[in-house]
């Protein structure tokens, strides 16, 4: 879902330099890599590349045919018009989750890699009952705009522009970003082209687009 904004410009833009028409399906990125993974027919695969790996491993897409296209950062939310959270140092933030009422992470990599630093800061235990886990495909932003949490992380690409919410990024020490990578699905019949879709994707001319949803090139 992190990417699926960003995609939809991407596709559009390659259009406009002849390249093919997409027809692309958004879905959490656990829902996707179970379908990839059950032999759903597609023809490319884009996803955080740890899942991206596990499922070149599998036999499920090409090997060879990863592309890394952008490197995302997650950042945290709290309900507009609040006072925003200390998020200058790893320290204010470790204070600030644990002063939190409640926390909403993902079930994507973002959420992953929050559980885990929460583990490397020794709190893991004392905030467990004020975890919140959005379910599969709904935003953490829209829990904080709900005010179904005090404070939520996730990539910022999908916190960008949800209103409701403000958001931060992370103190550089405590910084979580995420590598996004597509590749080639199994099930393709036409990997070349898809080879040509990826390499567009991840060319330099795209920098700009990156950026306007809070991405780098990877």
């Amino acid at each position: 879902m992190a990417t699926r904004a960003l995609l939809t410009d991407l596709m559009l833009a390659h259009e406009q330099h002849g390249g093919p028409a997409v027809a692309m399906q958004s879905v959490g990125g656990v829902d996707a890599a179970r379908r990839v993974a059950a032999g759903e027919a597609f023809d490319v695969v884009v996803l955080a590349s740890d899942a991206i790996e596990r499922l070149l491993a599998q036999g499920h897409l090409l090997a060879g045919s990863r592309v890394d296209l952008v490197r995302s950062c997650v950042a945290a939310a709290w309900p507009a018009g609040q006072a925003a959270p200390d998020l200058s140092s790893e320290a204010a933030m470790r204070a600030a989750v644990l002063a939190a009422p409640s926390v909403g992470y993902s079930t994507g990599p973002s959420g992953s890699a929050l559980l885990q630093r929460f583990a490397q800061w020794g709190i893991a235990e004392q905030v467990q009952a004020k975890l919140v886990q959005a379910s599969p495909g709904v935003p953490v932003g829209s829990m904080v705009a709900a005010g179904q949490v005090a404070l939520g992380f996730q990539q910022l690409s999908e916190l960008m522009g949800l209103p409701g919410i403000a958001w931060a990024l992370l103190p550089e020490a405590a910084k979580i970003e995420t590598v996004f990578s597509g590749a080639v699905a199994g099930t393709s019949a036409q990997p070349e082209a898809v080879r040509q879709v990826l390499a567009y994707w991840a060319s330099a001319e795209t920098g700009a687009i990156k950026a306007r949803h809070g991405m780098d090139p990877a």
